[in-house]
């Protein structure tokens, strides 16, 4: 018998009589079921933020930083349970699970630090005029499959932070773990205040045009943010979207082969591509390529790819069959333009579990699909170039701009390089590194708004001036 999970609403943990079965991507069976919520329980979910609303926004920043603070203790103390959890639902190996965990923790805790002060504008003889920060109101949060967990709580921290409340909508695929921290945190969290149901994807749209919802923040794909835009359009919601990402790294003729391959491997399959930001166009200078490619090759055939639970996995499962068969489609297309894999390009659907082994790609054209398009999944096309401009042309000739890097010995020239890539975010000599104090945002069709530092924050508040006049009439 499967375990059935509940909702948090209104400080308790409430059930439907409808339910989804959730699947574990490393094996293809059904582990436990969620609630299938409708507009019933969306609407008694939102009507429990708004009640909590007209409370939790009086609350001083020193009360909110307290309640978050004992949300990441929570979900610290129960680490161990946390993480196997997410690889059961999600598919990454246990490390990964591990650092989602412990980085969902960190983040939480240092983001409750943040304040937004006020702003003097004018302070003189004559009046007195600043610009202080209020809270929207009740948030809508729709999180994907990839990083359940970071980035539930990327959206429940700053919506507390800055007096808000939240109605989080969990992936179908991946809610379990942050249902369990729901029931963890339900009597740390006044009631109401954060508010977690699930459903299929037709839930999403209700909570968008919800009139009693004031903004929606959603981490997903591009085509899902534009439809998310169209219908919070109606009643003019804020929005914070990330989406997509087509990202690039840029290797110079300078980098240590050795030492950078195994970064460039991990920026690119970890997670087993699963990241937004993963590296997932890779240009090296043609001086290089050919040492750089057969080193990146040799060290995948030291990976294994598997039961993300099993010992030594360093590669788990695409998380669902849906996904499974895009990445699926995208090396068959490849295989069918005669491109050259290095490491891989062979699938076996046949097989229990949604297993797609390393493939690597030896310099396919920039209009193939593989290069072209967000693979989103352990697919690594390696390209040649020969000179700066050709490269930053081709890094950015894409219709989005997330992230990107930079490989070189050379760090100032990494930067200027960095400055010239149309993307929010761009490492020189690192990759996958975010900071809770640094906003976070694409440009282009990757979204607009940012999430983490104060920039982020700002995004759940509205700013408001008030004006004093001094040599008042009264």
């Amino acid at each position: 018998m499967v375990d059935a999970y509940k909702n948090l609403i209104d400080g308790e943990m409430v059930g439907t009589a409808a339910t989804l079965d959730v699947i574990n991507p490393a094996n293809e069976q059904v582990i436990a079921t969620v609630p299938a919520c409708g507009k019933e329980e969306l609407d008694r979910a939102v009507a429990a933020a708004r009640r909590a609303f007209k409370t939790w926004r009086k609350t001083t920043p020193e009360e909110r930083t307290k309640v978050v603070q004992a949300i990441a203790g929570v979900i610290k103390d129960n680490a161990d349970e946390l993480y196997r959890l997410l690889t059961t639902e999600q598919g990454k190996p246990h490390i990964q699970a591990q650092q989602e965990i412990m980085m969902t923790t960190a983040f939480a805790s240092a983001q409750s630090t943040l304040t937004l002060d006020d702003v003097i504008n004018q302070d003189d003889d004559v009046r007195l005029s600043r610009t202080r920060r209020v809270p929207v109101g009740v948030v809508g949060g729709i999180v994907p499959w990839n990083f359940p967990v970071a980035m539930a709580f990327q959206k429940i921290v700053p919506a507390l932070i800055s007096g808000c409340t939240i109605v989080l909508k969990p992936s179908p695929f991946t809610p379990l773990t942050t249902l369990r921290i729901g029931e963890l945190i339900k009597d740390v969290v006044p009631a109401g205040t954060v508010n977690i149901i699930t459903g299929e994807d037709s839930l999403g749209p209700l909570i968008t045009s919800h009139p009693d919802i004031n903004k929606i923040t959603f981490t997903g794909s591009t085509a899902t943010g534009k439809k998310i835009m169209e219908g919070a359009s109606a009643d003019l919601k804020r929005i914070t979207l990330e989406l997509g990402g087509n990202d690039a790294s840029i290797v110079l003729p300078d980098a240590d082969v050795e030492k950078v391959a195994e970064q460039l491997f991990w920026s690119s399959f970890s997670n087993a591509g699963q990241i937004c930001v993963a590296a997932k166009r890779i240009y090296i200078h043609e001086d290089i390529y050919d040492d750089l490619s057969k080193a990146i090759a040799d060290y995948s055939k030291n990976v294994a790819v598997g039961d993300g639970s099993q010992q030594g996995t360093g590669v788990g499962p695409i998380q669902n069959k849906k996904q499974f068969d895009r990445v699926c489609e995208l090396i068959q297309d490849a295989k069918d333009n005669g491109y050259k894999f290095l490491v891989g390009g062979d699938v076996d659907p046949s097989g229990s579990g949604y297993y797609v082994p390393i493939s690597i790609l030896d310099n396919p054209p920039e209009d193939a699909r593989i290069v072209a398009e967000e693979q989103f999944g352990p697919v690594m096309p390696l390209m040649k170039f020969s000179t700066i401009d050709e490269v930053i042309e081709r890094a950015n000739n894409s219709d989005y701009g997330l992230a990107g890097a930079v490989w070189t010995k050379d760090t100032e020239k990494g930067v200027e390089i960095a400055e010239q890539l149309e993307t929010g975010t761009v490492w020189v000599n690192e990759f996958l590194n975010l900071s809770p104090f640094a906003p976070f945002g694409g440009h282009k069709q990757s979204g607009f708004g940012a999430e983490y530092g104060v920039e982020g924050l700002k995004e759940f508040t509205y700013s408001q001036v008030i004006t004093v006049k001094r040599d008042a009439l009264v």
